[in-house]
């Protein structure tokens, strides 16, 4: 007796069917091991081919990413728990000598901390309240207030703090009055990127060259794309400062904070005054671990005009440290010294 023909296509179709289900339950994604070995090497591939400062560090102090490996992997066991592990990985680490890479577990956060211990404080929140006085203003985050000699202060303590175009015309506008403006953006970590050239824009009349950025195109230590430059354009339509401003800076004014400062030193009528900045204004990346943690740093080199990197922090035009003696009298050195500086551009 012949089988009936789509009885036996449809019988057919059925065993391709079960033989594709079959083959398809058996597939599974290609997970790495969680491993202390396979977690130090997700770690390790992942700086030598995403960061991008491994040539600047073999330049500057002498270093060996390769011996790095070594040196770290010889310390490693099979029978080590996540607290030895994250303990190894963060020193590992800290052999960048930068401030802005970071391990991240579920309990932990490592930080190489000598890029901030290292720099004297610079600022100090009950002093800075003297200045300000009882009777300052806020507006979405900024505290500012007319100093006796006529010097508009503002301090803005977070870029998180977004401030919108029209509260700053009102406060620009406000201070205009004043011979000068001091603006205060020590121990201010970023946030925003946007609020750097919102910021920027008030203090200048015409197109101005800040410096370049570039970006990561391949693992190698030198695969990056050609420096693109950066302008900060006048706010259209808007107040604008037109008198002599003064920036002040400390080692924690950092990230968007920076590429601010970085700005800021290209305009005009602007003086950088303080301590060097933290850096940091490269462009966010993280990578996750087999294990879960993850790694983040910056991942965009940023320059000046002169092509000089600003990751690592930005030298004030004048250079200036709050003194022990000042402190004890109540007095902020490094305000003191801007307070100075506009008086004179004005004579």
């Amino acid at each position: 007796m012949k089988a009936h023909p789509i009885r036996s296509i449809k019988q057919a179709w059925a065993g391709i069917l079960a033989t594709i289900l079959l083959f398809s339950s058996c597939i599974t994604e290609d997970i790495p091991d969680n491993t202390p070995w396979s977690n130090f090497e997700a770690l390790w591939k992942t700086i030598d081919t995403q960061y991008c400062y491994l040539d600047y560090k073999k330049e500057a102090y002498g270093l060996d990413w390769n011996e790095v490996h070594t040196r770290y992997h010889n310390r490693l066991t099979d029978d080590m728990g996540n607290k030895a592990l994250f303990q190894v990985l963060s020193e590992m680490l800290e052999e960048l000598r930068d401030g802005h890479v970071n391990l991240v577990s579920s309990s932990e956060t490592s930080q190489y901390r000598a890029w901030y211990d290292s720099y004297p404080a610079n600022f100090v929140d009950t002093i800075q309240r003297i200045y300000l006085g009882k009777d300052y203003t806020t507006v979405a985050g900024l505290k500012y207030q007319i100093l006796e000699d006529n010097i508009g202060y503002i301090y803005y303590g977070s870029f998180s703090s977004g401030v919108g175009e029209g509260n700053l015309d009102a406060v620009l506008d406000e201070l205009s009055i004043c011979d000068g403006l001091i603006l205060d953006v020590r121990n201010n970590g970023g946030g925003l990127l946007t609020m750097a050239d919102r910021w920027a824009s008030r203090f200048t009349n015409e197109k101005v060259l800040t410096g370049y950025m570039t970006y990561k195109t391949g693992p190698g230590h030198q695969d990056f794309s050609k420096p693109e430059a950066v302008y900060v354009n006048p706010a259209k339509d808007r107040v604008r400062w037109q008198k002599p401003v003064a920036v002040l800076t400390n080692r924690r004014s950092y990230s968007s904070t920076n590429d601010f400062v970085g700005k800021m030193k290209q305009m005009p009528q602007a003086v950088i005054i303080g301590d060097k900045t933290g850096g940091g204004s490269g462009l966010p990346f993280s990578s996750e671990l087999p294990n879960g943690w993850s790694v983040r740093f910056s991942a965009s080199p940023m320059y000046d005009p002169d092509m000089n990197h600003t990751e690592f922090g930005i030298d004030p035009d004048i250079k200036v440290d709050m003194s022990s003696e000042d402190m004890h009298k109540g007095i902020d050195t490094i305000i003191e010294t801007a307070r100075k500086y506009l008086k004179k551009e004005k004579e």
